[in-house]
């Protein structure tokens, strides 16, 4: 057996060490420290606001964030890809910019970049791409109307029905859109897989009204159409 002093001063450095560690912790908690680094490696980061709101995630593909909706997580269908997302003040995701590319097997290569910006509690009404892949590339800015109800709907619908047979699926995806509104293309400005670059412009219906073409022949043709689609003007090169 220690005598009683020895084991006094093994619990007296004891306990002073905790009382040292939890200072120090408690320091690093109520106060942010700058650090400054030459290289970091890391799978995802998530930069936060002073109260906890999430407003930028930046991710390897394997960590790539779901839905975020004020907060709150929900499954992302196919988000696979590195990059960064966006939330706004509330938490709720606003955008974002993800990349990715490789070359299969078999010699195919794929290369694909997107950045976009969401309407409130909705989808992208802004959308940047590039993508390559088998049957070939095109780059492509677009413009999109979206309706006032929230997204969370749409999610809450495709969790209910992730049971059902495809086509009941589809269905009751189909009835949702007919009754709440969907997405509007409005513009288009882009190079397509064929070789030709547009420009094209519909109407709140989504319905093309102009299409200014240069086709990959190089003979440029500009058209305006009515809402069923039928050219009521054209403009193309005299022969």
């Amino acid at each position: 057996m220690r005598p009683i002093g020895q084991r006094f001063l093994t619990i007296y450095a004891g306990v002073l060490t905790l009382v040292f560690a939890a200072t120090v912790l408690s320091g690093f908690a109520q106060s942010p420290k700058k650090l400054a680094l030459d290289e970091l490696d890391v799978h995802r980061i998530n930069v936060r606001e002073p109260d906890g709101t999430l407003r930028l995630v930046i991710s390897d593909a394997a960590t790539a964030p779901g839905i975020y909706i004020k907060g709150k997580e929900y499954p992302h269908p196919d988000r696979k890809s590195a990059g960064m997302i966006f939330y706004n003040a509330e938490g709720t995701e606003n955008g974002g910019l993800i990349f990715g590319g490789e070359k299969d097997k078999d010699g195919t290569r794929e290369s694909h970049g997107h950045l976009s910006f969401d309407a409130y509690e909705q989808d992208q009404t802004m959308a940047l791409d590039s993508h390559q892949e088998k049957d070939g590339r095109y780059t492509r800015l677009q413009f999109n109307d979206y309706p006032d109800y929230s997204i969370l709907e749409e999610i809450q619908l495709m969790d209910s029905i992730r049971n059902l047979p495809a086509d009941q699926q589809q269905a009751r995806i189909k009835a949702f859109f007919a009754e709440h509104g969907g997405p509007t293309r409005r513009m288009v400005l882009g190079r397509d897989t064929d070789g030709s670059v547009q420009l094209a412009m519909d109407d709140l219906q989504g319905h093309p009204r102009i299409v200014m073409k240069v086709a990959r022949d190089g003979s440029p043709s500009l058209q305006m159409l009515d809402a069923n689609g039928k050219v009521t003007g054209e403009l193309v090169p005299r022969q």
